[in-house]
């Protein structure tokens, strides 16, 4: 009798030593994947990523290189939606008030024959301060100094990147078309996003959610993952909740407070829009938003929650549509 427990459970101890060996390994993947792009992205040699510089272009290169690698498709032949910013005297030694900058846009096609042709939208803004100074929101406004923004908003890009990357290796693709796009121009006002909202590669009709994330790089011991406007769309309060499961995080879920990131863009044009973020710091706005302070394991969580809303949303059996909040 002994020794047939013992051969009922041996198997059982090693099929769950490596489920959750399985686990790890994908989670430490995640991770060292989020830490890669912000890493780059909040890198000196960008400069902070100020709209119009070299360091803003060579992020949205760099960008571009992994929505080409992982398969998206271009709209208009082209992964870039150029526009212009109005800057403010003194940021950067801008030498107009009016520079140049892109969205970086590109979409992975559903699977679905009918709901293929509507698109759920999941984003990030690359655009920093830069050097700071005087015209710019910095908080240290005294230190002119690189702004490497890891957290805002390295961090991000860096989640809709790993994120894209975990669609791309799925076997199995969503029934919607999901468009993935990181916007220049947010800290200038939203400039980026208003600009794809009033210019949109399909028709608005189509676009039924935008999932935004903005500073999702800090994860705080209490794992709280914040999040507005989930009540924009049908069921969304519920989605979210079922995903706290075995998610290791504690969502703080607000059916409307949706924000002041990209995605207000969105809610404002009457598109359902979630945003995600992991909360404030001292650091926000000044030259120690750095790599170091940022939570790569807890980044890595972030990732696998917001995939996973995203596959659930892009595969929803009901109807998608715009519900206003308070």
């Amino acid at each position: 009798m002994k020794s047939f427990q013992i051969s009922k459970i041996k198997p059982f101890f090693i099929s769950v030593l490596f489920f959750n060996s399985s686990i790890n390994a994908q989670n430490n993947s995640n991770a060292e994947t989020f830490y890669k792009h912000d890493k780059y992205l909040s890198s000196d040699k960008l400069e902070g990523r100020f709209p119009g510089t070299k360091g803003n272009n060579d992020a949205a290169s760099y960008i571009k290189k992994y929505f080409k690698k992982y398969g998206l498709k271009e709209f208009n032949q082209s992964y870039y939606q150029p526009f212009k910013v109005f800057v403010k005297e003194g940021i950067n030694k801008v030498k107009s008030d009016s520079v140049t900058t892109q969205n970086v846009v590109g979409y992975i096609e559903g699977s679905d024959d009918k709901l293929k042709n509507e698109f759920i939208v999941i984003g990030a803004h690359y655009d920093h301060w830069g050097w700071g100074g005087a015209g710019s929101s910095s908080k240290k406004k005294e230190a002119v100094e690189i702004h490497n923004g890891a957290d805002d908003n390295a961090s991000g890009v860096a989640a809709l990147l790993s994120i894209l990357e975990e669609v791309s290796k799925s076997s199995v693709k969503p029934k919607r078309s999901i468009i993935f796009i990181s916007f220049s121009g947010e800290e200038e006002g939203l400039v980026g996003s208003k600009y794809f909202v009033s210019h949109l590669p399909v028709e608005k009709s189509a676009v039924k959610v935008m999932l935004n994330m903005d500073m999702v790089g800090r994860l705080n011991t209490e794992k709280q993952l914040y999040m507005g406007g989930a009540g924009t769309f049908p069921n969304g309060i519920e989605l979210m909740k079922k995903l706290q499961e075995n998610s290791g995080l504690n969502p703080v879920i607000h059916a409307g407070d949706v924000g002041g990131s990209d995605h207000v863009s969105f809610y404002k044009s009457s598109i359902s829009a979630v945003g995600f973020h992991t909360g404030g710091h001292p650091q926000y706005h000044t030259p120690e938003d750095d790599i170091d302070l940022i939570n790569i394991d807890g980044g890595a969580l972030v990732v696998k929650y917001i995939y996973n809303a995203l596959v659930q949303i892009a595969n929803y059996q009901e109807s998608l549509y715009f519900i206003k909040q308070d």
